[in-house]
């Protein structure tokens, strides 16, 4: 379950998948709106007790993509709106969409264990709290507007969502319907278990470390106002970092102490300079496995340098 970011070297693509996402809850609701109502979609598709006896094990992830009604589907698709993309053009639409998942069948089986008896479970909370976790983790100062009024950071913002829902758990345990805070706290638990497995990141971190560029490639979905955006990094520009900073932990030639005397031969050419060769020619995608796995292994090298 571990990610790799791709944004820092590959142009920015379109969030395919948050536009299928949300394109999937507007969809089920009209069908729910128009056609069959909300009981008999929330009964097919909604998660209730009893459900893994009886064999109905779709609605486990169906649950994720019905919503008890008009607000409800309008706000949880403005908050994945609002962190959904940034994330799935750093990771990739696969990922993101596994990891959607991930997060929505953790909001389930915290709700199976601890507000089982909560009535029925629908909405895609779960999944989007966990997309924020991933945004807070990658970009933790960015700024949004609490309430539309309040500037705050995105990881002080997720802080506050988490406590908020482990309080009103607590207050209302044993309580039936009502919102689902069990399942929302499961989510975001699900996201940071992700984001921590092993291995996760280890190539981001590598980046971070030869290309120390303040990570700006593409518009962040706050609300605050920005006098103005920096422009795209070039591929080129992060490649020669990168070098520069593989430079850094290589060894310098001695120059020659009398006359005579031979300067010692620069560092030859290494398989490292020529991946970041094929970076800056055809981009991070064009990478073999062991490709990767060397770039891997510079980073812990870098690392220890550090």
């Amino acid at each position: 379950m571990a990610y790799v970011t791709y944004d820092d070297f590959d142009p920015p693509r379109n969030p395919q998948a948050v536009y299928w996402l949300i394109g999937l809850c507007v969809g089920v609701y009209f069908v729910q709106a128009t056609l069959v109502g909300d009981a008999n979609m929330a009964q097919w598709l909604g998660y209730s007790a009893g459900d893994l006896a009886s064999r109905a094990l779709w609605t486990v992830a169906t649950y994720m993509f019905v919503h008890g009604g008009l607000m409800h589907l309008l706000l949880n698709m403005w908050t994945l709106w609002l962190f959904g993309p940034r994330v799935e053009r750093a990771w990739g639409s696969s990922t993101f969409v596994w990891y959607y998942l991930w997060c929505g069948v953790g909001g389930w089986a915290f709700h199976y264990m601890f507000q089982r008896n909560g009535g029925t479970l629908v909405g895609a909370s779960a999944a989007i709290l966990g997309v924020a976790v991933a945004y807070a983790s990658r970009w933790p100062d960015d700024e949004v507007l609490f309430f539309g009024v309040v500037p705050m950071k995105v990881k002080w913002l997720v802080v506050f969502m988490a406590l908020i829902n482990i309080t009103m758990a607590v207050v209302d345990s044993g309580s039936l319907g009502g919102t689902a805070y069990a399942a929302h706290i499961g989510g975001m638990v699900a996201g940071w278990v992700y984001l921590r497995a092993p291995g996760a990141g280890s190539l981001g971190r590598f980046r971070s470390r030869i290309a120390s560029v303040p990570d700006e490639g593409d518009d962040s979905p706050r609300a605050v106002p920005k006098s103005s955006r920096p422009r795209e990094r070039e591929v080129d520009d992060i490649v020669a970092q990168s070098r520069a900073a593989v430079g850094r932990v290589r060894p310098e030639p001695r120059p020659a102490s009398r006359p005579g005397q031979t300067a010692v031969a620069p560092h030859p050419r290494t398989a490292l300079d020529a991946v970041l060769d094929k970076i800056a020619a055809e981009g991070m995608s064009s990478l073999t496995p062991a490709e990767r796995l060397l770039l891997d292994e510079w980073s812990k090298r870098l690392r220890d340098q550090s």
